[in-house]
């Protein structure tokens, strides 16, 4: 299972929020590149970076973060928040995302959405499918759609979707572990070949390998980390286990 260390960027800092709400914010470091390095430094291969000012926005606004982090580091970075159009989606991949997610757009957009995977490929493309009671929730959260989970996952997986990463909401930011019960029912639910991202809520290290035996491709890890809940020495050895298996 990867283990992707989650940075969201709010005025160009390191910040993190609960439950998705902008008045929880917490600034957890002024330098993102400082945070990366950090990452790197322990054997972490992944990042997935937030535009959280992108994500209210409705376009991307923090893509000179996410250039920076690409061209200082040798991580593997997925890129979210705001991304509505080709162009922010050109500015992503041409500032260096290895991969982008997009929640809002597949939902409220889904020809362009259903273009960006045949056009870069389902490799570059990843679903977000984040939850509040298996409803899928748009707009930075703000919004509940009439989209179902498990279909709506289902739908995108027939499109040539394979990577997908859900956030079960009323968990993300809380540190209470996360949904083991929801993922279970999507792996269960779903295509074979899909490649499911757990999101929110981790909160000890001893979730890690749960969610690695119900079947979790990558586990994203936020407040976690930066509340010393996990170490960054654990995720290195849990790595260096992993690649040993």
């Amino acid at each position: 299972m990867r283990i992707i260390p989650a940075i969201d960027i709010i005025d160009g800092k390191c910040v993190r929020l609960s439950k998705g709400d902008y008045n929880t914010k917490k600034i957890y470091n002024e330098n993102p590149l400082e945070v990366a390095k950090e990452f790197e430094d322990h054997g972490i291969e992944f990042l997935h970076l937030v535009d959280l000012d992108g994500a209210k926005a409705q376009h991307i606004v923090n893509h000179k973060v996410l250039e920076r982090i690409a061209t200082k580091t040798s991580l593997k970075i997925d890129f979210g928040g705001g991304l509505k159009t080709d162009a922010d989606l050109k500015i992503a991949f041409e500032s260096g995302a290895n991969q982008i997610t997009g929640g809002s757009i597949a939902v409220k957009d889904p020809e362009t959405f259903k273009m960006w995977i045949q056009t870069y490929g389902a490799g570059k493309i990843i679903l977000g499918a984040d939850a509040k009671d298996e409803m899928v929730a748009i707009s930075g959260w703000t919004e509940e759609s009439k989209e179902e989970l498990i279909p709506f996952i289902r739908n995108y997986q027939k499109e040539g979707i394979q990577s997908v990463i859900c956030t079960d909401i009323s968990k993300d930011g809380m540190l209470q572990g996360p949904s083991f019960d929801l993922y279970k029912k999507i792996i269960a639910s779903c295509d074979a070949e899909l490649y499911l991202i757990a999101s929110g809520g981790i909160s000890t290290f001893d979730e890690l390998p749960k969610l690695a035996e119900l079947g979790c491709e990558g586990t994203i890890i936020g407040k976690a980390i930066y509340e010393n809940r996990i170490t960054l020495k654990q995720l290195e050895e849990f790595i260096l286990t992993s690649n040993k298996g």
